[in-house]
């Protein structure tokens, strides 16, 4: 049954995991190197991974014998690695060039959108709510994506470069936070 109180938290706690607008520094950069991004494609790719994921995450995982609080920590290290980049404007990983279409799918679609903190996330809310509201928070969080990602150039214009490099250090701030969090709470 629809509970809409389950839709809002579900919706919350994805869109503050997927953090999107967290995001738009480096899909504008992906944009300045690539001319464009195709946002429809890749918020299509993002949406079935977290669905197939929502319903054989747990399988996927225990057929590589791994359990969710180790794909849990795993996520947590990358999500602190991408945090400590936003901060001090180092590069750890290493970009490959790339098509617009495949920049879709890599780093955009998965894992900025549905990375291993969505998967995790998705997995444990899981255990709390309905299927079909979960189905629901995702489907929502999957229309904002898309009209940030639509409305990244506009941002940027209105923002403008410093801006965005505070908020990205923000960001990071806020990731490695959550990161951390996520880290302790399996230890």
């Amino acid at each position: 049954m629809l509970n809409f109180k389950e839709i809002i938290s579900v919706s919350l706690i994805l869109f503050s995991v997927i953090d999107i607008l967290g995001s738009v520094p480096i899909v504008i950069d992906l944009r300045k190197k690539l001319g464009h991004v195709q946002s429809g494609k890749a918020t299509i790719v993002a949406g079935v991974i977290m669905i197939v994921f929502l319903f054989l995450g747990e399988s996927i995982l225990k057929l590589f014998g791994i359990d969710v609080a180790s794909f849990a920590i795993a996520g947590a290290i990358v999500m602190f690695l991408i945090g400590m980049e936003m901060v001090l404007g180092i590069v750890l990983f290493k970009h490959e060039e790339a098509s617009a279409s495949s920049a879709s799918i890599m780093p955009i679609a998965f894992p900025l959108i549905a990375g291993a903190g969505t998967m995790t996330t998705l997995i444990s809310l899981k255990a709390e709510y309905q299927t079909y509201n979960i189905i629901i928070g995702v489907v929502i969080n999957l229309i904002l994506v898309f009209v940030v990602l639509k409305t990244c150039g506009w941002l940027e214009r209105k923002i403008g470069q410093a801006g965005f490099s505070i908020l990205r250090k923000v960001f990071g701030i806020i990731l490695l936070a959550i990161s951390i969090k996520l880290f302790k709470n399996f230890f």
